[in-house]
């Protein structure tokens, strides 16, 4: 029974990630009608339930991410306990902030849900503060590093191309090469977070697929300048067509990654129901189970995905392709930044601060500051929220059980 609910809250968890995460891929694109929401929604789940199952197994999930020491818990069943406390504490508050569009961190969301069974069942001394502060910190870096990339890429692509006296023919100097680093950033990225590749080995893949698409986007770029007039819509016509696979990319990387937020703690109980040990500093996900969480995450995607899509996409400030294009290049800069030198930042908080970013080099009056507010405060709630609920599903569990 506590294997088939482990289960079930894992799915629920999946679920809440793709009906929340999925902006961070997707919303910029719909936004600046680069994709329908329909379409982005079934390319999201898609790609979503592929990464998750292809390359989910990749990322070795450590236990509440060094967080939350669990050797002081004896009992095994009470580490199942604490999993289940965390899952289901984790996602109750995201869904709850999908319900009214607030775009939250999922990683952190479970982090408040381990920290609140660690201090019900260990005190204040099991928990990992110092760590705890870094994630904090991430709050603020995460959104201001995300939106100063996008401030100066947008302010470039506008200096270099929107404003010249010929925007199309400075385009087809300009965007290949912005696409060429864009496909640089983002294979460096996925060799590097997700298929645990050494720096030099994800520098080389990086620069062969990041040449790769500067030639070609030169030859496509020369030839649709050809066959235009000068005006701006062809200008973003061309970043239109980047911002969709730079969104497919995001999409794809966030099922390999964020699937184990999911379905990490059910590979645990798994694992001890297994074993009866409880002193794993990792766990290793099987295919079934990712197959499972990314079930879930599509299922979210699909059925739900919209709601914070619309915050992110439509009501912090108006999109168009080269603004969306702006985002998406500081998003990726951002994670591949902090995943060199291992600050754990928030995905969603960086595509915020980009977005939030673009919109302010345009001017702060075309930018929503009343749904920023309501932003600000679910990420701050975010932790407490969780972890409060997590310590009282915990306490019931080992009291009842």
């Amino acid at each position: 029974m506590i294997t088939l609910f482990a289960i079930l809250i894992g799915m629920f968890m999946a679920f809440a990630i793709g009906a929340n995460d999925v902006a961070n891929g997707m919303a910029t694109a719909v936004g600046a009608k680069a994709i329908t929401p329909k379409q982005a929604a079934l390319l999201a789940s898609f790609l979503e339930f592929l990464g998750a199952v292809m390359f989910g197994a990749a990322v070795t999930k450590t236990i509440a991410s060094g967080i939350v020491s669990i050797e002081h818990i004896q009992n095994p069943n009470y580490v199942i306990y604490g999993a289940i406390s965390a899952l289901l504490a984790a996602g109750i508050w995201v869904m709850f902030a999908t319900v009214y569009g607030m775009p939250v961190s999922t990683t952190h969301s479970i982090i408040g849900g381990m920290i609140g069974f660690g201090l019900v069942s260990g005190g204040f001394k099991v928990v990992y503060w110092s760590k705890l502060l870094k994630i904090v910190l991430s709050w603020v870096i995460s959104p201001v590093v995300g939106g100063i990339l996008a401030y100066l890429v947008f302010k470039i692509l506008t200096v270099t191309i929107l404003h010249r006296p010929n925007p199309l023919t400075a385009a087809k100097k300009v965007a290949p090469v912005m696409i060429g680093f864009t496909f640089f950033l983002i294979s460096f990225l996925f060799t590097f977070k997700t298929l645990k590749k050494t720096y030099a080995y994800s520098a080389i893949v990086g620069l062969i697929l990041g040449f790769i698409a500067w030639i070609v986007s030169y030859f496509l770029t020369i030839r649709y300048v050809k066959r235009n007039s000068n005006d701006y819509d062809a200008v973003e016509s061309i970043f239109k067509r980047v911002q969709v696979l730079t969104s497919a990319y995001v999409c794809f990387s966030h099922g390999a990654n964020d699937v184990a937020n999911a379905v990490g703690p059910i590979a645990l109980i798994f694992m001890i129901k297994q074993t009866g040990v409880t002193n794993f500093s990792s766990v290793e996900i099987p295919k079934y189970i990712l197959f499972i969480g990314g079930l879930g995450i599509a299922l979210g995607v699909l059925l739900y995905g919209y709601k914070v899509m619309q915050t992110i996409g439509h009501d912090i400030t108006e999109l168009n392709n080269t603004r969306g294009f702006s985002i998406d290049f500081g998003t990726a800069t951002t994670v591949l930044l902090s995943s060199i030198f291992g600050f754990p930042i928030s995905t969603t908080h960086t595509v915020v601060g980009a977005v939030t970013g673009v919109g302010l080099a345009r001017g702060i009056e075309v930018v929503n500051t009343e749904v920023l507010k309501d932003i600000l405060i679910s990420w701050l709630i975010t932790i407490p929220f969780s972890a409060g609920v997590s310590a009282i599903i915990y306490l019931a569990l080992t009291t009842f059980f």
